[in-house]
């Protein structure tokens, strides 16, 4: 009985997944890379990203890249973003049909493939202009297609208000949900291919720093590339100061061998978990494993002593509400969640109670204890300031 009742809660779990997955993905059109003479919207923004993937090149012009595994690829995209009176921060305005409409719906006004030497030349004449002369690098996870990719992070760069220039490695998944396996052999396959991203980012003599945002089993790649580096290298460059790891698909056990085998003075880690992902449900069933590092409740132990030891900073965002239906995107979606990413990554400071002032309750979770009523977003700041 025991046995059918897991079984049951086990399938439940799978179907509303899937459901609520596919039903996001199920309006969008093909071809959002064909770029059409697009006049200017009167308060519209253009996000401008550079992105380096090992996806195949698609045969299909307006897709660019598939989910097949390639070789190193470049391109330079820039996504117009609708005006502020035509959407709300954390939403992504996909086009219901091509030509999209700029006034309402996200559209791409450039995509432009490169090869290595001008993708250099581009990226150095990007940083030379940047006030801050940092550079932010998004890795996505699980069920993502080429365009997901592009306009999560454009969404993320314009509605963070970061000025560091963005950008985007994403690794060949297949984008469908049945391809899970293929997905996390994916992700481990872009290990050297993250490496080298990295390693060109921090060799320009123009960056100043490098922060790191993975998202679900972006968070898989990008910890394994930063363990293989420092075990390469002895260490991790200086230049990478910020590392964001947002509902990590990754198993908590093996999170700690790899930040074992980094250096002591690796980056700082800063984890956004969720008790309610249930994404992270399904992949914990999936996996058969203990708990997975994005839904950890960080102020229990013995995940309180660990994270307090190795000096790594923990938000919860269980109590925060988004138009996400799986939970598995409140990073990106939420609007006080995806501004406080931008002020960490413009301050460099970790996130506290005192880092916002956007009217929700800030708590404390290293007691255990919010420090509030209503919507608290718990913080455990462990990390040096």
């Amino acid at each position: 009985m025991q046995r059918r009742q897991r079984h049951g809660h086990r399938t439940a779990i799978i179907a509303f997944a899937m459901a609520a997955v596919m039903a996001g993905c199920a309006s969008r059109p093909e071809n959002v890379f064909l770029v059409t003479p697009t006049p200017p919207v009167p308060g519209a923004t253009v996000v401008d990203m550079l992105v380096a993937t090992n996806r195949k090149p698609a045969d299909v012009p307006g897709v660019l890249f598939g989910g097949e595994r390639g070789t190193p690829s470049f391109a330079d995209i820039a996504v117009s973003i609708p005006p502020p009176a035509a959407r709300k921060v954390g939403e992504i305005q996909w086009p219901k049909r091509m030509p999209p409409n700029p006034a309402t719906e996200f559209t791409t006004v450039k995509a432009d493939v490169l090869d290595r030497k001008a993708i250099e030349a581009t990226f150095h004449a990007k940083v030379v202009k940047s006030p801050s002369r940092s550079v932010l690098v998004f890795v996505h996870g699980f069920n993502n297609r080429f365009d997901d990719a592009v306009f999560r992070f454009a969404q993320i760069v314009h509605d963070s208000g970061t000025d560091a220039v963005p950008v985007l490695f994403t690794w060949p998944s297949k984008g469908q949900m049945l391809a899970y396996g293929y997905d996390r052999d994916s992700a481990t396959f872009s290990r050297d291919p993250l490496e080298r991203t990295l390693d060109y980012l921090v060799k320009d003599p123009s960056v100043s720093e490098v922060s790191i945002l993975a998202h679900s089993m972006g968070n898989w790649v990008t910890l394994e590339t930063l363990r293989q580096i420092s075990i390469r290298k002895g260490g991790i460059s200086k230049k990478i100061k910020n590392v964001m790891l947002a509902s990590a698909d990754v198993d908590i056990d093996i999170f700690e061998t790899q930040i074992g085998s980094m250096s002591k003075d690796r980056p700082k880690f800063t984890i956004f978990v969720a008790a309610d992902d249930r994404a992270l449900a399904l992949s914990r069933v999936i996996w058969q494993s203990k708990e997975r590092l994005g839904e950890i409740n960080p102020a229990v132990e013995p995940y309180a002593t660990y994270m307090k030891a190795n000096r790594i900073d923990v938000v919860n965002l269980t109590d925060i509400k988004s138009d996400d239906d799986i939970n598995h995107d409140k990073f990106a979606q939420s609007p006080i969640v995806v501004r406080l990413i931008g002020r960490q990554l413009a301050t460099g400071q970790p996130i506290t109670d005192q880092s916002i002032g956007l009217g929700n309750t800030i708590g404390l979770a290293a007691s255990g204890v919010a420090l509030g009523t209503g919507a608290a977003l718990n913080v455990v700041t462990n990390g040096q300031p």
